[in-house]
């Protein structure tokens, strides 16, 4: 069972926006823009670097994915979950087709990357008019 409102997953699933994850390790947090996917409860990104390196000491992240029109925010979902690194190439390979899909993004996009599952623990959002 998914611990995200059916409005907030309606919003995240709505289109292609770029997500910042935070991630923490020796007290010190990391924001990075990432390309995700979500579906039932779960975000999926493909990374690498600094990010992929905290989450394996950290496995709690945080994400926050908004839409704004010409400066004006429409609507914000902020997530917190554990994330897993997964590191076995077919599952990282659909993923990867998955995300670039959603983005519209060359399928070799993101080749080197690896993928990381967020299981949701939380969730708020908010929509203004």
């Amino acid at each position: 069972m998914t611990n995200v409102p059916p409005e907030a997953e309606r919003l995240l699933e709505s289109e292609p926006l770029m997500a910042h994850l935070g991630t923490c390790t020796e007290g010190r947090p990391h924001v990075a823009p990432v390309w995700y996917r979500y579906a039932d409860g779960v975000v999926e990104i493909v990374t690498t670097g600094r990010k992929l390196a905290n989450i394996r000491e950290n496995p709690r992240v945080a994400l926050s994915i908004q839409k704004d029109d010409a400066g004006h925010t429409q609507w914000m979902v902020s997530l917190l979950g554990t994330a897993t690194v997964v590191d076995d190439e077919s599952e990282t390979t659909a993923a990867r087709r998955r995300i670039n899909e959603k983005y519209d993004a060359e399928s070799d996009a993101y080749a080197e990357n690896t993928l990381v599952r967020i299981e949701v623990g939380s969730a708020t959002y908010q929509t203004y008019d």
